[in-house]
């Protein structure tokens, strides 16, 4: 049984599972790199008739360099034979653990969409759950190969904090959402929540934005921040927050899983109040791993933009799409050899994974996440979905 087909079953029962929630995408301060250690000094001066003594200082940083330039994290991973992937491990529809353990969403699948690409086996995968305060540094000092954590892509964290990000696979916005009993509904705008008590994460760009946004719309909010989404929804519930903020997409997974019955909750407002590119994120200035979370990526969009999914990709691969479809799935013309990559690698990925839609419609759909008319639509039905043709 394929990796999209057992997708596709759980979907159906997707919302009355979904017991873990989603965490915000906001992120952290930079975690301190470590300082390059001081050149030792010889204590005295060698000798001119003894230049040997000092040829073990000169050879040592050649030896290390030539590792470095030989042994990326490609590299590694196929060595080790496992993609470690860093998750939420609580974020409804975007990687979520079950109750059997397994790990389930967006992020969750191109995880195993990597570990398609790269090592031929979707399910080569060991999944790392993270905080918001931890993710980061996971990526800093290899604890994770890739993170797709449902994070923003911003100038601080691409630069200061030295990340590198990939392409986006869903553009989300954040917003706010509230109960219909106080009097706020789909149409209420950001500044009706003047005097509230606003809840959300802390430390992530969701406490900035709001924080910045009141202070620009002249409104004064309680604003009160905790360490993970899950104190956030439950503190609403209680009712000790008026107002909770996060992700559009996290709040409708919230409300899905969580709205109690007899009461209604109200996302709003219609546009959301800034901008959350979120993506795979991974060590800066190695370009051969970024050319290969990259092209998963791009692989699943051109995948889509064809029609070609896992029900199909043989007739792909035979010539029925078109040339470009025969060189990603590996046939006359393939790229992915000189990527370090098998031939077959990213139809593997469409394989056992799926085209974009096929993830979308196994993960988003089931909480009411709509793609029709939003920026996540492909480029030629108005969306921002665009790769790079491969050739």
């Amino acid at each position: 049984m394929t990796r999209i087909t057992s997708n596709r079953r759980r979907a159906a029962g997707a919302v009355a599972a979904l017991t873990l929630i989603l965490a915000a995408c906001g992120g952290d301060d930079a975690a301190d790199a470590p300082a390059d250690a001081p050149a030792d000094e010889p204590a005295t001066e060698a000798p001119a008739e003894e230049p040997a003594a000092e040829e073990p200082a000169a050879e040592e940083p050649a030896d290390e360099v030539e590792v470095t330039q030989d042994g990326g994290i490609l590299a590694a991973v196929q060595a080790r034979g496992t993609l470690n992937c860093g998750v939420s491990g609580a974020a409804v529809a975007f990687s979520y653990t079950q109750a059997d353990g397994s790990m389930e969403g967006i992020d969750a699948d191109y995880c195993r969409a990597v570990a398609a690409a790269v090592l031929g086996d979707a399910d080569a995968v060991e999944f790392t759950s993270l905080t918001a305060a931890e993710r980061f540094t996971a990526v800093q000092t290899g604890a994770v190969d890739v993170l797709m954590r449902n994070s923003t892509w911003t100038q601080s964290r691409d630069t200061e904090v030295g990340m590198d990000f990939g392409p986006t696979t869903y553009y989300d916005g954040q917003q706010l959402m509230a109960r219909a009993a106080n009097g706020f509904s789909a149409s209420s705008s950001v500044d009706e929540i003047d005097g509230a008590i606003v809840c959300t994460n802390a430390g992530t760009t969701t406490e900035t934005n709001i924080s910045e946004l009141a202070q620009t719309l002249g409104i004064t909010i309680d604003l009160q921040t905790f360490e993970d989404y899950d104190q956030v929804t439950e503190a609403f519930i209680a009712g000790t927050c008026d107002v909770i903020t996060t992700d559009g997409s996290g709040l409708v997974g919230r409300k899905a899983a969580q709205e109690p019955e007899g009461e209604e909750w109200v996302i709003f407002p219609a546009t959301p109040i800034s901008k959350e590119p979120l993506g795979p994120v991974y060590a800066q200035n190695d370009s051969q791993w970024a050319d290969a979370v990259n092209w998963v990526v791009y692989a699943t969009l051109i995948a889509d933009e064809y029609g070609v999914t896992s029900a199909n990709a043989d007739a792909a691969l035979a010539g029925e799409f078109g040339p470009e479809m025969i060189r990603l799935m590996g046939g006359e013309g393939e790229l992915q050899s000189v990527m370090g990559l098998s031939a077959d690698a990213f139809y593997n990925v469409i394989t056992q994974v799926g085209s974009y839609q096929e993830i979308w419609d196994a993960n988003l759909t089931p909480v009411g996440l709509v793609r029709e008319g939003s920026a996540n639509a492909l480029w030629t039905d108005g969306g921002l979905m665009y790769a790079p043709p491969a050739r």
